[in-house]
């Protein structure tokens, strides 16, 4: 069994990009996300209203986006889930 996952965690690759809806004004916007950490802090573009995390979600990206940041979707192993293009 260690080598299924040994093996699965080898050929893991996290989706590196996601679709910032803005919650204020509705704006979208593809961003790419940083491998190794969490973005706090993002500005939108359209109305510039700086959004924060929701309450228990380590980033904007797992708040705001489509799709979870790079070390959220690690930490689940649920990157297949998401869309790939």
């Amino acid at each position: 069994m260690l080598s299924i996952f040994l093996l699965w965690k080898r050929r893991f690759r996290a989706v590196l990009s996601s679709l910032l809806t803005c919650p204020e004004c509705g704006f979208q916007k593809k961003e790419d996300m940083p491998q190794d950490s969490c973005t706090y802090f993002y500005e939108c573009t359209k109305c510039h209203v700086q959004l924060k995390p929701k309450s228990g979600d380590c980033c904007v990206f797992c708040s705001y986006g489509d799709v979870p940041c790079p070390p959220k979707q690690k930490e689940c192993g649920c990157s297949a889930i998401f869309r790939t293009t």
